[in-house]
């Protein structure tokens, strides 16, 4: 596939993800926000904290290193090792679902039966959910690979509005299930998921489509594990970069949910207060989900088919290395923009955020400094996605497994900095905690992309330097909003509200203008990028 096609779907692939991804969410958005005021923030912290951290880590072991591993390199491979592979998903989530499952049980704090029942059957649930979403990861590896761009949204989507559907009606009819209805939830929720895949390819195996596309599977029971006579079971080199990755995966892993580590094993805040901070964290992380991730997967797919894995510059085609460099800095660019949009206009409309979505519960106490400072995080959420998105899409397994000790210091400095800033400033010391560690990560990134282009003309790194007077914007746009937050927010009436929204609406409108006449070379690459289909489709 030449790397332009490769570009262009990758690029629907992203804004397909990003748009539609916001359709739905918007739908759970108002479904969760309704169910908040019929639970407790106890509830809310055992589900969205101890059990969903179970769930994640389960899959997140499981799947993570194959599906890295599985996408590198051309989609012209021998699939029938790559699926064996792939299956071996599904007995390593077994073993951790079991391994883990007896720790939640036994080893850490049961919450009290009376505010918090079933938790048992909650950890048995959760725990089986993984197991069965990890039955649908070949065909999730398949449509990735090769592109389709609306079955993965679609499919995660439906599942995610059913689940919140059924537990709005179970927690209006049943509130006194407890975590009853978040386990039956959950379980619809990766059957929903799985289920969509399965028909999808059993729809579309064997069709006049998939034999134009030269599909490289053509039944169902390709998908199934299949001994190959006289060969491998797998493909010992994708097996051995799994294994790579795998290492990393668990480093990763800690990193990325070090906080729900820490408070699951230390103790160091009560399921209430843990509730509050997941609460807010899931608000905070709306436009990471909505736009980063969609980004990130999508793109990590583009690298890793433009530029070949483990070689440096100069061996690479230079028409692609042009592309994959042009494309960097303008991915970069964006997200940079996006992040600091967010950490600027956040600062001065979290407190009005919180009360508009839960109420007091959320906008008194702690909640509108948390989403303070997780508007901040999402900035360095925002670079790492797109700087680490190429960087493990280009190194080799050597530079895998010397990253892997990186990370593992990383880890264990993370996770000292996690508890000694929550002693000193409360469930706000894991964001602060979360900066710092996205900040190394970011600087390591960075490191590799520097050296990888020095030999070359091209410094995509430029992405990260916006335009002075853009700056000058954000800076301006900073300060009226934080005075007018004094002036008008929060408990001064809607007629004040609306106030300090009118002139965040006007800050905001003065910084898309900036953009378009600041950063023109961006505005064109989103436009014929990300936009045109979208334009084609209205003309």
């Amino acid at each position: 596939m030449a790397s332009q096609d490769v570009l262009s779907q990758t690029t629907r692939l992203a804004s397909s993800s990003a748009l539609l991804q916001v359709l739905f969410r918007v739908v759970t958005f108002g479904l969760n926000a309704f169910t908040l005021r019929y639970l407790s923030r106890e509830l809310i912290g055992v589900v969205n904290v101890r059990l969903t951290l179970l769930y994640s880590t389960v899959v997140f072991l499981a799947r993570e290193a194959f599906r890295r591993a599985c996408l590198s390199g051309s989609t012209k491979r021998n699939w029938t090792k790559t699926i064996n592979l792939l299956w071996l998903t599904f007995p390593l989530g077994v073993f951790w679902s079991i391994f883990l499952g007896l720790v939640w049980l036994h080893l850490l704090e049961v919450p009290d039966p009376s505010v918090v029942p079933h938790y048992q059957a909650g950890v048995v649930a959760f725990g089986l959910s993984a197991i069965i979403e990890l039955l649908g990861e070949p065909f999730w590896v398949l449509a990735q690979a090769h592109l389709f761009v609306r079955l993965k949204v679609i499919a995660e989507s439906l599942s995610v509005v059913s689940k919140c559907i059924l537990t709005v009606i179970l927690v209006v009819l049943y509130p006194q299930w407890g975590l009853y209805i978040f386990s039956l939830a959950q379980l619809f929720y990766v059957s929903v998921l799985v289920m969509c895949y399965v028909i999808y390819f059993m729809m579309f195996l064997g069709s006049p489509e998939a034999t134009k596309k030269s599909f490289p599977v053509a039944r169902m029971k390709a998908l199934l594990p299949n001994l190959v006579e006289d060969e491998t079971f797998v493909n010992w080199k994708e097996a051995w970069l799994t294994w790579s990755f795998f290492k990393q995966s668990f480093l990763k892993q800690i990193l990325t949910e070090g906080e729900r580590y820490v408070m699951t094993f230390l103790n160091v805040l009560n399921f209430g207060d843990q509730g509050v901070y997941d609460i807010v964290n899931n608000l905070g992380s709306l436009v990471a989900r909505f736009i980063f991730l969609p980004i990130e997967e999508s793109f990590y797919v583009f690298f890793a088919k433009v530029l070949e894995r483990g070689k440096n510059v100069k061996d690479q085609k230079q028409d692609d290395v042009a592309m994959a460099a042009n494309v960097l800095e303008l991915l970069l660019k964006l997200v940079l923009l996006i992040g600091l949009t967010i950490t600027v206009f956040g600062y001065a409309y979290s407190q009005l955020a919180l009360d508009i979505y839960g109420g007091s519960m959320l906008s008194a106490g702690t909640g509108p400094d948390l989403l303070r400072c997780y508007s901040l995080y999402v900035l360095f959420l925002a670079i790492n996605g797109v700087t680490e998105c190429f960087t493990f899409a280009l190194m080799c397994k050597e530079e895998v497994d010397r990253y892997n000790f990186v990370m593992l210091a990383l880890s264990f400095t993370f996770l000292c900095i996690s508890y000694f800033l929550t002693h000193w400033h409360g469930s706000i010391g894991f964001i602060l905690a979360n900066c710092f560690n996205m900040g190394i990560r970011i600087a390591h990134s960075i490191h590799y992309i520097y050296d990888y282009f020095k030999e070359s003309t091209y410094r995509p790194l430029t992405g990260l330097l916006p335009s002075p007077f853009l700056v000058l914007v954000y800076i301006l746009s900073g300060v009226i909003t934080g005075f007018s937050e004094v002036v008008f927010c929060c408990d001064k009436g809607w007629m004040a509200r609306l106030i300090h929204i009118s002139m965040g609406a006007l800050c905001f409108a003065a910084t898309i203008v900036t953009m378009f006449c600041t950063e023109t070379k961006l505005i064109h690459f989103v436009r014929s990028q990300f936009l045109s289909r979208y334009m084609k489709k209205g003309t």
